[in-house]
């Protein structure tokens, strides 16, 4: 795979992402805790979720 189609595929979509103060606050904490960005840890948490989903055999 060439360098240019390798970034392409590893670059980071933004998303707008709306959270109650409470969530917000909640994993800001966890954040803390485990030494990551909040926006780290919203990343490594839908990561564990997908991996987790993946294992269980549900696609869809």
């Amino acid at each position: 795979m060439s360098d240019e189609k390798q970034d392409k595929k590893d670059a980071k979509k933004q998303v707008p992402l709306r959270l109650s103060k409470t969530l917000y606050d909640e994993l800001a904490r966890w954040a803390e805790d485990d030494f990551r960005s909040i926006n780290g840890q919203i990343e490594y948490l839908l990561t564990e979720c997908v991996k987790h989903r993946k294992k269980g055999g549900k696609d869809g």
